[in-house]
């Protein structure tokens, strides 16, 4: 059995991606990381002065000595920011800080000499900075401490003892921003157990000694199971102090203590630092002090960060109540100043935290019903106490609530109160707040700390509803929202965190859907800013808009016009719809474009644009200083949906409802196309409320419109809400795990009720041998199904589950041991061998069989698969994932044959490649359906589609009709016995049935007459056709079994005539695809875009699964992971999943996230299956890789715990011979500078490096020369920008000899899930590393080829970095010239791998090109000789035309796929559209740290 790790504590020594700890000999001298800035050089870093003290003091050749003073030095001159840009948002200077993280710095002399006894306050600092700068790389930040974990706890403590230790210092602003944002750090790492063991006791009960009297009561009233704990607490600390000898004071204690004093910190920098207008210079009035401002943000994130987790919320909420930070905040200058607008979006974000709608200590969530019930209890009790005590309120008190509980109302009735009763009523009596507090005698804040207690809050509900579904001019371009794609991770923003932990399912749904809005809207935003200046905007001489340009995605609007505003709905404000004609003109378009804007369609998502430009084109600084509106012209924008399209005579056009026949369709008139569009109520209800005064809605003079596949963000959204709007179930099993608290362990198969006791793996085992090795920590017995054992046992099996497997399945969680070392003799595994029916006389009934032979890893993930419960496998590249999950899927439909099944992928080609496979196991095509609009891609001839599947079922139907009337004819009956399903069925009880139940019992009083079975079986005469003689007479029960097989066959056959009843009975077309959805398909499969788009229409027809597979787990984001698990509506309520099983691999690229920022600060590039290894949840990982020869598995399979090869790739030829024309089978190529120039970016992160494009295609060029097919190799590279100079090249060169492209040029991220052979990578950079810093990446792009691997890199930049050292350093083990062998020829070489042969090392790019064009003027020379010599023969008749042969390669075999050489012009067949084989808009460029 498989070992499945994460043992249910948190493991995972990492920020988000980590690095598992490495032995490895030190790293060789500094080299930079990645920096946004392009004017320091990999030079320039060299001759810089840290890099020399870090070469002669932490470099692999120093000696170490450590040096408190260097430190101090280092922390003074390079890391502390110095006083001129002291006010400013920097807080520190981030290259010379890049510069020591990357010469680990931290790691080799800081963390290996830290002792907290006599550590400096600068050596604390400078390692917090250290960890800082790697959590903004986003890479491994905890790794190295773990070698010391007792010392880093007492680092930890040092850290949080910092302020007191160091109270005479004067902290800069920096200094304490980067102190908090080590705390941020800290609190988002709570999956690491030695981070979590102290921050944790921060955010403790013991934190309540810090409440003030009034609201220490309410509290415990509030949550009387605290009382008798918080005794036993007190008790044991006076009992600790008693023993010390120490006055027992809690309030000295630093947790006590610690985020108290950080929090009124922050509001004394608040009250008094931020504001510079007490400054005597005029010019400083009102203005501010950019550091203070970003240490405020930055603290309003960590209170958001800890109230947004319930471990962090659970004791903290009250002691930010007592102190008042959210009222202090809203009524502080900074909230409304201009240069606040990130503040107080964040203190808005921290007050929807505070009053989160979840019980905090028990930590479910409150219903609205709940919310509001509370509210009202609140205020009646406020009544009572206000009509008893205070008779100036006395009015107030005998109101009713709905007068009261608005915020307007409730304060023009505290107004009637003097200051000293106001402060009499809040201080003393309600106890809101403390006397004490500083702000206590201020009336404006004791009035928003009433206000805000009593006032009734917008649910969740009704906040989700009333926002609109498509982004607006103000969100478009709002940078705290929406940031540009150059974050670079040094600010904070106002968005929400994707975090281990969610408070409730409403919240991790909230998060999810502003995330996913503001993601497309950031799409969008991109959209319109390379449409609209096509249109070239202007204002004409009657003073309007007009358009000198024109644009494929952005048309004119003719006409606009509002058509119907619906009443709204009851209880709602909004109009319940609104819709609008709108007319423009595709007479200016080429057939191409206009058949795009004529192809538009009911559901399909259109903006529309409001342009006004100025009068006069705006200057260079103009320009410079505008926004992008301001430089577009842009004021308004707004989405709809398309309803219907017309052409100019009124028509319609792309109807799919009906109304249109099929027969009745003609070509659209004209050029006029009108639009009748769905627009957004509630912003509808926004702009005719809130911007009455403008008429936004007659502006529009612009539609535009987006790419189908980019343009689905509606639907997603509109799903996500929906299940805010519903009570949405989890299934119990998983919902605490999936909000991440709980056991980790708890959903595990072992851990479920309900288990299949025995199984039947039926083709899972090739043979008793297999099934042994399967396993090996088990005593194997086989036996027969009567129970007596059996000698030579053969496939299939059924096995009774042993006990200790279920309690154990040596597979629980983290068990690194093999159980043989655990136990002293082998418990017996009992397996019954038993023989399967006979299917059939005929061969479309004998059953597919599996032909892998499953590793005993893969046979543990089986086994979990078909168990109830959660299962996760992580599979390696080549390991099977694919396969492992056809068989999870084919055993799991003969076991549980009722039960229905959804398969989920990311990708159409990851779905079509599972499809194809499920169809090659014994599971009848009739039960698959294929889903979303992949399925024309599926390498079958069969038609999977809903609509496929429907006309297969009426076509099997009149098939099986006419063998039920081939059958009544072979019993004489009339021939129309049974013209329909319903008469077939009365047909098989009255003449099929009945006769079979003589039939047996006539033969079981004849069993000892050998040809019995052959004289007497009813159906003989229908099966005359079967291929091979069915009954031989020779043996009873041999003709016996083939009888049952016969009659197995029958009733298989009525069996599908009775599933065709319904279709028979249905007539419309789209009731039949429903049908067979939602009844007859036991197998589902689609995209989590699809479930995403559809998820409505699944639930209104009633769908039904009880088991969800999801491949490619760990690529799917979160929300798309969590759509599917809740397509069908619950069952009495409770959810009706009964497993989930997510097969992926974390350590390879995750989602893709156009936007820097919302990866970076909002982590929403994390997977569901991320996060569950992060919690700890038990996998399983797969541990034989039958990919790629063992030598290139050994540069990625270090990051891998067990990675191993499996026989085929150790034994096969293919793998042990060399690559032909190559000295190695993998190697890394240094490229140095090309015509003087390295990588350049000719726009902003858009790198290329002309000298690695033209040596890439050179390598391509030559193995294309000696024979290797195109089809064999891909090339790679980490750059869009080197993609399309790579594609540009190759046309360049490879068209004027008529060579193919290869069989893909394109990027590691686009390539994530494919393989090829023969892999040509280019890593483009030379002045940083850039972000194949990214561990993930780099396992990518090593782990695509199967039998040649070439890297072409600046070595000197990649062998310093830290993260890639293990691959690095197996590459660097070879010479870092290309290594050639110019002998040979593909595929004729037989020279082994490891031995080199005469090698002839290329001296760089030039070299390479010389020598590609040698070889190609050698292969024209004797391609024209041979030409000639055939045209002489020809000519004297020597040979006729049939006899010419082809001319011969240059190792004399014919090769019609060879290169040949030009005469004159480029051949023209290979253009660049053969190059492009995918769409250029990759993401991976998003996926950069700089």
């Amino acid at each position: 059995m498989p070992k499945v790790y994460g043992t249910g504590v948190f493991d995972f020594r990492r920020h988000r991606v980590a690095e598992y700890p490495l032995d490895h000999p030190p790293p060789p001298p500094p080299l930079p990381s990645p920096s946004p800035s392009p004017s320091i050089t990999l030079s320039d870093i060299q001759r810089d002065l840290l890099t020399r003290v870090a070469a002669a003091n932490w470099g692999p050749t120093s000696e170490r000595h450590f040096k408190p003073h260097l430190v101090k030095e280092i922390y003074d001159t390079e890391l502390l920011m110095v006083a001129a840009p002291a006010r400013g948002r920097k807080t520190v200077p981030l290259h010379r800080v890049m510069i020591l993280e990357v010469s680990q710095y931290l790691e080799n002399y800081l963390w290996p000499h830290f002792h907290p006894d006599s550590a400096t306050f600068e050596h604390v600092m400078s390692i917090i900075l250290m960890v800082n700068e790697k959590f903004r790389e986003n890479v491994a930040a905890w790794v190295c401490f773990h070698n010391r974990k007792d010392a880093f706890k007492a680092f930890l403590s040092t850290v949080l003892r910092l302020k007191d230790q160091h109270q005479q210092r004067a902290w800069t602003m920096a200094e304490k921003t980067n102190y908090l944002l080590f705390m941020i750090n800290a609190f988002q790492s709570l999956e690491d157990e030695i981070v979590s063991q102290t921050v944790l006791q921060l955010v403790s009960l013991r934190l309540w000694h810090s409440l003030s009297f009034g609201r220490f009561q309410m509290e415990l009233c509030l949550n009387p199971h605290l009382i008798k704990k918080w005794k036993k607490m007190t008790k044991r600390e006076a009992k600790g102090a008693k023993k010390g000898g120490q006055a027992f004071d809690p309030t000295s204690v630093l947790e006590v203590r610690f985020l108290r004093n950080l929090i009124e910190e922050f509001l004394e920098i608040l009250d008094s630092k931020v504001m510079l207008s007490e400054l005597a210079d005029n010019s400083m009035e009102d203005q501010v002090d950019e550091s203070c401002v970003l240490y405020c943000e930055r603290f309003m994130e960590f209170l958001i960060d800890l109230l947004s987790q319930l471990p962090t919320r659970r004791f903290l909420r009250p002691l930010v109540a007592d102190v008042g930070v959210v009222a202090k905040s809203h009524l502080s200058t900074l909230y409304t100043h201009e240069k606040g607008r990130l503040f107080a979006q964040l203190v808005d974000l921290l007050q929807f935290y505070e009053g989160f709608e979840i019980d905090d200590h028990f930590g479910t969530q409150l219903s609205d019903d709940d919310v509001l019930l509370a509210h009202y209890s609140r205020l009646q009790a406020f009544q009572l106490l206000a009509f008893k005590q205070v008779p100036k309120l006395r009015d107030f008190s005998l109101c009713n609530i709905g007068a009261i509980h608005k915020r307007a109302d409730l304060t023009k009735k505290l107004l009637v109160l003097s200051d000293e009763e106001l402060h009499e009523l809040v201080c003393k009596r309600l106890k809101l707040i403390s006397e004490d507090d500083p702000c206590s005698p201020r009336r404006d804040f004791l009035m928003e700390i009433m206000v805000s207690f009593f006032e009734k809050r917008q649910s969740q509900k009704e906040a989700i509803n009333a926002l609109p579904l498509y982004p607006n001019e103000q969100i478009m371009w709002d940078e705290s929202l929406v940031p540009s794609i150059n974050y670079s991770g040094e600010g904070c923003l106002a968005l929400p965190k994707l975090n281990l932990q969610f408070l409730t399912l409403h919240d991790y749904l909230l998060r999810n859907f502003n995330l996913f809005r503001l993601e497309s809207t950031y799409e969008i935003r991109e959209d319109i800013q390379e449409a609209v200046p096509h249109l070239l905007a202007y204002i004409n001489n009657e003073g309007e808009t007009a358009f000198r340009g024109w644009s494929r995605m952005a048309v004119p609007i003719k006409q606009f016009k509002i058509t119907e505003v619906k009443q709204p709905n009851i209880g709602e404000v909004k109009p319940a719809a609104v819709t609008a004609d709108v007319a423009f003109s595709v007479a200016s378009y080429r057939a191409q474009i206009r058949s795009e804007w004529d192809s538009l369609k009911e559901h399909d998502v259109l903006f529309l644009l409001s342009i006004r430009p100025t009068f006069e084109p705006l200057s260079a600084d103009e320009a410079d200083k505008s926004t992008v509106p301001e430089r577009l012209g842009l004021q308004f924008v707004r989405g709809c949906e398309v309803i219907e399209i017309r052409d100019e005579e009124g028509n319609l056009m792309n109807d799919f409802t009906g109304r249109v026949k099929r027969e009745e369709w003609k070509p659209p008139k004209g050029d006029l196309r009108t639009i009748t569009v769905a627009l957004d109520p509630a912003q509808y209800h926004l702009d005719t409320t809130e911007n009455a005064s403008e008429d936004i809605y007659g502006s529009f003079n612009i539609l535009m419109r987006r790419k189908p596949k980019e343009n689905n963000f509606k639907a997603i959204l509109e799903s996500i809400r929906d299940l805010m709007n519903e009570t949405c179930i989890v299934p119990e099993w998983l919902h605490n795990i999936f909000l991440g608290y709980g056991n980790p362990s708890a959903a595990q198969w072992t851990n479920m009720p309900d288990l299949l006791d025995e199984i039947d793996f039926k083709d899972t085992f090739l043979d008793a041998k297999h099934l042994k090795e399967s396993f090996p920590n088990y005593e194997v017995s086989f036996v027969k199904s009567d129970g007596t054992e059996i000698t030579n046992p053969s496939a299939p099996f059924r096995i009774r589950l042993p006990d200790s497997l279920k309690r154990d399945t040596s597979a629980l969680p983290g068990n690194s041991k093999p159980l043989s070392e655990e136990i002293t003799s082998k418990e017996k595994l009992v397996v019954e061998a038993y023989i399967p029916a006979d299917p059939g006389p005929y061969p479309q009934d004998k059953p597919k069989q599996n032909s892998v032979r499953f590793t005993p890893t893969q046979i543990g993930a089986i086994i979990s698969g078909i168990q109830p419960g959660l299962t996760m496998v992580v599979g390696p590249p080549g390991t099977g994932k694919t396969d492992t999950a056809v068989q999870i899927l084919n055993v799991l439909y003969h076991n549980c044959p009722s039960q229905r099944t959804l398969i989920i992928t990311h990708s159409n080609q990851a779905l079509n490649d599972l499809f194809e496979k499920i169809m090659q196991r014994d599971v009848p095509a009739r039960y698959l359906l294929r889903l979303g609009q992949g399925e024309q891609e599926l390498a079958t001839d069969l038609d999977f589609s809903r609509q496929g599947r429907v006309n297969a079922m009426l076509v099997r139907r009149l098939e099986l009709l006419r063998e039920v009337e081939r059958l009544a004819i072979s019993l004489r009956l009339p021939p129309d016995s049974a013209h329909t399903c319903e008469a077939a069925s009365y047909f098989w009880l009255l003449h099929v049935y009945s006769r079979w139940e003589r039939f047996l019992a006539d033969a079981a009083l004849n069993e000892d007459k050998a040809n019995y079975v052959k004289d007497h079986f009813p159906f003989s005469a229908f099966f005359e056709n079967a291929l091979e003689l069915v009954f031989t007479g020779e043996s009873f029960e041999r003709d016996m079994r083939a009888a049952k097989g016969c009659f197995r066959h029958l009733s298989t056959m009525f069996q599908e005539l009775e599933e065709c009843r319904a279709f028979e009975l249905l007539k419309s077309t789209a009731d039949r695809a429903n049908y067979l959805m939602t009844k007859q398909a036991k197998i589902v499969a689609m995209t989590c875009t699809h479930a995403a788009l559809k998820r409505k229409d699944f639930l209104q027809l009633g769908f039904k699964y009880d088991n969800l597979l999801m491949e490619e787990s760990a690529q799917i984001l979160e929300i798309e992971t969590f759509i599917p698990m809740l397509l069908q509506r619950q069952e009495d309520g409770h959810a009706r999943l009964k497993r989930c099983i997510l097969i992926g691999d974390h350590h390879q690229l995750p989602p893709v996230v156009k936007n820097m920022a919302f990866q970076k600060y909002s982590h929403m590039d994390q997977s569901l299956f991320t996060r569950f290894v992060r919690l700890g949840v038990p996998y399983i990982e797969l541990n034989a890789q039958g990919r790629a020869r063992p030598s290139i598995a050994n540069l990625y399979n270090w990051r891998y715990r067990e990675l191993g090869d499996l026989p085929y790739v150790r034994e096969e030829l293919i793998f042990h011979n060399a690559n032909a024309g190559f000295s190695y089978e993998y190697q890394l190529v240094d490229v140095p500078d090309y015509m003087g120039k390295g990588e350049t970016a000719p726009s902003p992160w858009f790198y290329q490096n002309e000298g690695e494009a033209e040596y890439i295609v050179s390598v391509y060029m030559y193995m294309r020369s000696i024979g290797y097919p195109a089809g064999k190799i891909s090339v790679l590279t980490t750059y869009n920008g080197q993609k399309l100079l790579i594609r540009d090249v190759v046309n360049r060169r490879c068209k004027a000899f008529g060579i193919e492209p290869p069989s893909k040029v394109t990027t590691v991220d686009k390539f994530q899930g494919q393989q090829n052979d023969f892999i040509l990578l280019s890593l483009v950079r030379t002045r940083f590393v850039g972000h194949l810093r990214d561990v993930r990446r780099l396992i990518v792009a090593m782990s695509r080829a199967r039998l040649g691997l070439y890297v072409f890199c600046r070595r000197a930049l990649f062998e310093q970095c830290i993260e890639l050292q293990p691959t690095f350093r197996l590459l660097l083990q070879r010479p870092d010239k290309l290594a050639l062998n110019l002998q040979e020829t593909m595929p004729f070489t037989d020279r082994p791998v490891g031995v080199t042969g005469m090698v002839r090392f290329v001296e760089g790019v030039e070299d390479m090109e010389q020598l590609v064009s040698f070889r190609m003027h050698e292969l024209y020379q004797m391609q024209m000789m041979n030409q000639y010599r055939i045209d002489e023969e020809l000519h004297h008749g020597q040979n006729g035309p049939g006899n010419a042969e082809m001319p011969l390669a240059e190792n004399g075999v014919q090769d019609t796929d060879m290169p040949v050489a030009s005469t004159g012009e480029p051949k023209p067949e290979h253009d660049s559209d053969n190059v492009t084989q995918e769409d250029d808009a990759s993401a991976d460029d998003s996926k950069m740290e700089e």
